[in-house]
């Protein structure tokens, strides 16, 4: 747990930081106000982050009709931090609200495409298959929902899991840990849950948003690795990646790791680890996640573009996107694939211009539709004048 760096307001606590208007310094003091588990940066180097940083004030886009500044789109969206990394090189990185680049901020559901990293750093040494059936790893499952489950089930989110995700998805925050509750109605904890729910249909079905499935690959990944997730995040992945300061991991009320939301990191390492996505999993000329891993983000699939068709998130003026080894496609075809989180997380990743682009917000509730349209509209523009 780092040092606390100023008192927190009486307002701010445990029980409301996830909410407006506490979550603008909460996000910042997560380990202040939920259990965490340190992921250790480990002792090497610094990544360097070479700058040529760029005036974008004036920078402007066309948004429903109109003419949108680029300050306004990040005032507009409550970003606490933006980095522009283009081909390797920072153009352009700013802070607001309470962070500071010293600061590690919730990644909410970005968590989901570090852990999928993992994944690929472990199918590459056998320790697993995405075909894999989750019992196999976790025999304590065989009589329970997610027998048939396959790895790539839950990587792809095509579990039969009975799930709303209007409700199940709040539940998530008092079940796991991310805020103090007397709620006596849920699972005591994340794995109690897991053990006791039951699913509305088969695996491999259509595409359905359930982070309690990337719960179970994080247990899965603990199980194979034969750690703490949080040290084999950093003993695998964080440490390798040149990052500049720790991160960390809420844990429940047992210990189990939240990796479904609950890493937070500085803005400046999101981006080093978005960096080694556009890199084909390189770091200093090492691969350190396969290259043909991250490669399938590249890959149109229509059985998954077909899952994804039915689902709340289908975008009929995005036909071909669709949700993959926990990454949002927005074009496999170019190669533009982003990690997404709710109040307005964001790693973008836009291979036709060689930029990664992390984005970390305070947004007032959890997902508006017209914010997330805003900012990714900011977002492809800026993309689109550096190609």
């Amino acid at each position: 747990m780092r040092a606390v760096m100023e008192k927190l307001p009486a307002a701010v606590d445990s029980r409301n930081w996830l909410g407006p208007p506490h979550n603008r310094l909460g996000f910042v003091r997560v380990a202040e106000l939920a259990r965490t588990e340190r992921v250790s940066r480990g002792e090497g180097p610094v990544a360097e982050l070479p700058r040529a940083e760029r005036e974008l004030d004036s920078f402007a886009f066309e948004f429903e009709g109109t003419r949108v500044s680029w300050t306004s789109m990040l005032a507009e969206t409550f970003t606490d931090g933006l980095l522009v990394i283009h081909d390797g090189v920072v153009l352009f990185e700013r802070y607001a609200g309470a962070m500071t680049p010293d600061d590690p901020h919730l990644l909410m559901s970005v968590s989901k495409s570090i852990a999928s990293a993992l994944c690929g750093i472990y199918v590459q040494r056998g320790l697993l298959d995405p075909d894999d059936l989750v019992v196999e790893h976790l025999t304590e499952l065989r009589d329970t929902a997610w027998r048939g489950c396959t790895i790539q089930h839950l990587l792809d989110m095509r579990t039969g899991t009975r799930w709303s995700y209007e409700r199940d998805e709040i539940d998530l925050f008092d079940v796991s840990g991310y805020r103090m509750t007397d709620r006596s109605d849920l699972p005591p904890d994340t794995a109690a849950w897991i053990r006791s729910i039951d699913n509305s249909h088969r695996h491999g079905g259509p595409f359905r948003y359930v982070s309690l499935a990337n719960d179970v690959l994080g247990w899965v990944l603990e199980r194979v690795g034969g750690e703490r997730l949080s040290v084999l995040l950093s003993r695998d992945l964080w440490s390798a990646i040149g990052a500049e300061r720790d991160a960390a991991l809420i844990v429940d009320a047992a210990g189990f790791p939240v990796i479904e939301g609950g890493l937070c990191a500085t803005l400046r390492d999101l981006g080093r680890f978005g960096r080694l996505c556009l890199e084909e999993g390189r770091v200093a000329g090492r691969e350190l996640v396969p290259a043909d891993w991250l490669g399938r983000l590249r890959l149109v699939d229509r059985s998954l573009v077909d899952a994804f068709a039915g689902a709340p998130e289908f975008d009929p003026a995005r036909p071909e996107a669709f949700y993959h080894d926990q990454w949002w496609i927005d074009d496999a075809r170019r190669g533009v694939y982003a990690g997404l989180g709710i109040f307005g997380q964001v790693l973008w990743i836009h291979h036709p211009s060689r930029t990664v682009i992390a984005k970390l917000s305070s947004q007032p509730v959890a997902e508006d539709a017209r914010m997330w349209a805003l900012q990714r509209a900011g977002l492809m523009a800026l993309c689109e004048s550096l190609e």
